[in-house]
């Protein structure tokens, strides 16, 4: 048994497991930290943006000033955002027989692997993570369509000046000759062709190999972790799970025990925040922006915490006196993402579930709408900006600050220090995303909020399902580099976890000991 690790990004995982004559992908992530490289393309033109200086190095070698511009002290590339793709050169992707998504965050890359790598498998994942997915694709194509860039930038990517003569952080960033503009809405729906939808506990054959099952992972909508096994041997996949009392339904751990090989990512990259706390933060942040007459901007992905912090605002906002505030929501697919929060029902928590038969909406956000207290739009363009008043709180994307209506919000309300800016998703440095913007007169507030399994709770877990033994990300087994005394923020297991990172290649410590075989007559009569 081998597993092939193709992402290094614990959180936006990509590995390829090689067991019983099976080629399996487990999910494939999309590192849009690359973004934070580039300059944000705004949606009306932006002269502060558009009278940067180009970069010439002091010694003035090398002249990029097309590519490069300085910005608040910083270089950035001034070209179309690209992305870092999961490692295509480690093994043949053609050969992989099945791709197994976790979640709807876990599946961005698909587009690259499905349609430029001759694979011509299928990929399973269950009808929220699928459509949700479908929805965060085309929100990405969208935002980067509508503001398209004339120059493309190469010459920096170039190793020998990327390494030797760029500042940092440009020469820090990895394998950039890799990177890679954004897929078209074609190349999408191509790759979502080859999706096939499972439901919790279904079981899947492979080839009469081994079988697939998806368990819930109670981290977002559709979720899942993935049981993968044979006869006489039993892998599990854990990716993206949460313990929390949330919206989706609870996370399945009985059925991962007996595990030969428990394959853990996805834990939560902000282990030393609770959730809970966050997000009284966020609310009273968001409260005393209000009552001093600012605006409010939540960068935010069109889909998962919006909700939880929707029905937290929608309560908190009647309690304060702040019931006439209005929230705007603003992405391409605003009103799908809403829509489908409200049906998926069976994948719900039980208390959500129980509303759909009173019959009530799950989530209050349906309220929200009907009282005009919560808007949304495709973009500001069109009906926002003649109904759009303040003080208000907007959320929109994306998270990186690099593009969507997000740059048009802090150009616009930047200059002001009655306005605030709060940051939920924890997938992005804050300080990074913002530097393109700097001086900002706006406040930054920093409430990540992310349900995942933090360290404590994962050791429990694993305490409860007793795996043999544990595969993992290298970052998981030791602390921080910022907190390096921490060794409550790492995996400490007896035997110790078996350790991977971006490219390499694992011989899994797991020796078969059985097999079942299937004898013709024939050949029996021949041994008699």
């Amino acid at each position: 048994m081998k597993l092939y690790c193709l992402s290094g990004h614990p959180t936006l995982p990509c590995n390829v497991l090689k067991f019983k004559s099976t080629t399996i992908m487990l999910d494939c992530g999309l590192d849009t930290t690359s973004a934070l490289y580039y300059l944000p393309l705004p949606l009306v033109h932006s002269p502060r943006l558009s009278k940067l200086p180009g970069w010439v190095s002091k010694d003035g070698t090398v002249n990029l000033e097309k590519e490069l511009k300085e910005c608040a002290g910083r270089v950035f590339v001034d070209s179309q955002p690209e992305f870092c793709l999961p490692e295509r050169e480690l093994l043949d992707l053609s050969t992989v027989d099945v791709i197994l998504i976790s979640n709807y965050h876990c599946m961005m890359a698909l587009p690259y692997i499905t349609e430029h790598t001759g694979f011509s498998g299928t990929v399973y994942a269950t009808e929220p993570t699928f459509q949700i997915g479908r929805l965060l694709m085309e929100e990405l194509v969208t935002f980067m369509e509508r503001v398209p860039k004339a120059q493309s930038a190469t010459c920096w990517k170039t190793k020998e000046i990327q390494r030797r003569m760029l500042p940092g952080p440009l020469k820090d960033a990895v394998d950039v000759w890799s990177w890679r503009t954004c897929y078209s809405m074609q190349e999408v729906n191509s790759a979502l062709s080859r999706v096939q939808l499972v439901g919790y506990w279904q079981k899947v054959e492979l080839f009469g190999a081994v079988q697939v099952t998806p368990l819930s992972s109670g981290y977002s909508l559709g979720s899942s972790n993935w049981i993968i096994q044979s006869h006489f041997e039993k892998v599990s996949y854990v990716s993206g799970s949460s313990l929390l009392t949330t919206h989706p339904q609870p996370m399945d751990q009985s059925s991962l025990k007996n595990s030969d090989v428990l394959i853990l990512t996805g834990l939560t990259q902000i282990p030393t925040a609770n959730p809970d706390g966050m997000l009284g933060e966020f609310c009273s942040n968001l409260a005393m922006t209000i009552r001093a007459g600012g605006n409010v901007l939540v960068p935010c992905y069109s889909s998962g915490v919006i909700y939880d912090l929707l029905e937290c605002l929608y309560q908190f906002m009647d309690s304060a006196n702040l019931g006439t505030t209005p929230f705007y929501f603003i992405s391409p697919v605003a009103n799908s993402s809403l829509e489908f929060s409200q049906i998926f029902a069976e994948w719900l928590c039980q208390n959500k579930q129980s509303k759909v038969y009173l019959p009530e909406p799950p989530f209050p956000h349906a309220e929200l709408i009907q009282t005009n207290r919560l808007k949304h739009y495709t973009s500001i363009h069109g009906e926002f900006s003649s109904e759009f008043r303040q003080p208000c709180v907007v959320f929109t994307g994306h998270p990186s600050l690099r593009f969507g209506d997000v740059v048009h919000f802090l150009e616009l309300w930047g200059k002001s220090s009655l306005n605030t800016i709060i940051f939920t998703e924890p997938d992005f440095s804050y300080l990074d995303a913002l530097a393109p913007y700097q001086p900002l007169a706006m406040k930054c507030v920093y409430c990540p909020i992310d349900t995942r399994l933090n360290f404590h709770q994962v050791a429990k877990l694993l305490k409860e399902v007793q795996p043999l033994h544990v595969v993992c990300p290298e970052q998981y087994t030791q602390p921080p580099p910022a907190q390096s005394h921490r060794s409550d923020l790492m995996l400490e297991l007896q035997p110790p976890p078996v350790a991977y990172r971006r490219c390499s290649v694992l011989g899994l410590p797991f020796r078969r000991r059985h097999e079942r075989i299937q004898l013709l007559p024939e050949v029996l009569m021949n041994y008699k």
